[in-house]
């Protein structure tokens, strides 16, 4: 029998589960019903709120108490969760005074995680930068496995090359030197140099499915930008979406630039008082409402689709006024 502490630990791991009934907490601890029934009152008076149920079915299930006890987490669990306060006190989240109490939180879930945890989580949010928050709709989630972010960071903090193969192709993983996690809109993005096309890369790590240690240690090269989170953003406001539009905007290109978000899109110079707007999203409606938005004059020189519904805006702002007094 493990000693008593030790036992009450572990019944208290099996009751956050899910409701249990005697026999298999029993069975699962090596103990006597006697035994777990003493155990399930030690739990009690330290405030734990174990229900029982009586009957063939019945069994016992922690309820809710009116003080936060203290919990049990497994491996992934702890780590999920100290990844997770971790972007919360970034600020990303956008709610208001959540990053103090979110620092206090990871202070104290960092003062017990054990090392081998320690070093996971320590890893993963040293090797992450978030990007910029933005305004307006969001584009959908792409989840990405806890795996593959901790293989990364680890990587990154060893400086050792990772293998990896994307979803999107059907020949051997590439072998990459990571340099930097970026985390933007909940999504993730990998800056490496290929050893493959010897480039420079932002990857989306949700076209990761599998990642693993390389053969070697790299020393760090030179980086594609001072500011790796200008680096991604250029690369997802370029290739990053599902659709991309070419925009002649009638105004200088510092004023665009002003009135942009870095991850919207790439303003090119063409004289004084225009310039060219890549842009792109997830759907050409997007593109069409954000040009709206602009507050500006422009042209589309691609792709024609966009025009389209370009056209169905106009009608419809057109129609939402005709009937209006003084329109």
């Amino acid at each position: 029998m493990a000693p008593t502490t030790t036992r009450v630990l572990r019944l208290l791991a099996l009751l956050q589960g899910r409701e249990r009934t005697g026999r298999e907490l029993a069975e699962r601890l090596g103990v006597t019903d006697r035994t777990l029934r003493n155990d399930i009152q030690r739990l009690r008076e330290l405030g734990y709120p174990v229900h029982a149920q009586r009957g063939a079915l019945g069994g016992y299930r922690l309820g809710r108490g009116t003080t936060m006890p203290p919990l049990l987490l497994d491996d992934d669990e702890a780590v999920a969760v100290a990844v997770a306060i971790g972007v919360a006190e970034d600020g990303s989240t956008g709610i208001a005074d959540i990053a103090d109490h979110a620092s206090r939180a990871l202070a104290k879930l960092d003062q017990i995680l054990p090392k081998r945890l320690q070093r996971k989580v320590s890893a993963l949010r040293a090797a992450t930068a978030i990007g910029p928050a933005t305004t307006g709709s969001r584009e959908p989630d792409t989840p990405v496995p806890a795996a593959v972010l901790t293989t990364l960071a680890g990587a990154i903090r060893d400086g050792a090359t990772v293998r990896i193969e994307e979803n999107a192709r059907r020949h051997p993983g590439s072998e990459v030197e990571p340099y930097r996690l970026i985390n933007w809109q909940r999504r993730w993005y990998l800056v490496a140099y290929s050893l493959g096309d010897h480039s420079w890369h932002a990857i989306p790590v949700a076209r990761i499915h599998r990642a693993e240690p390389g053969d070697h240690r790299f020393a760090a090269r030179a980086l594609p930008d001072d500011d790796l989170v200008a680096f991604v953003m250029r690369h997802i406001a370029i290739t990053g979406w599902r659709v991309h539009a070419r925009i002649t905007v009638l105004a200088p290109a510092e004023t665009v630039i002003a009135r942009i978000n870095p991850a919207v899109g790439v303003v090119e110079t063409v004289d004084a008082d225009t310039c060219v707007l890549h842009t792109g999203a997830d759907a050409l409606e997007t593109v069409a409402i954000y040009l709206s938005m602009l507050m500006m004059d422009f042209r589309v020189d691609s792709p024609p689709e966009l025009l389209t519904h370009i056209r169905t805006l106009a009608r419809r702002y057109t129609e939402a006024v005709a009937d209006t007094p003084n329109a």
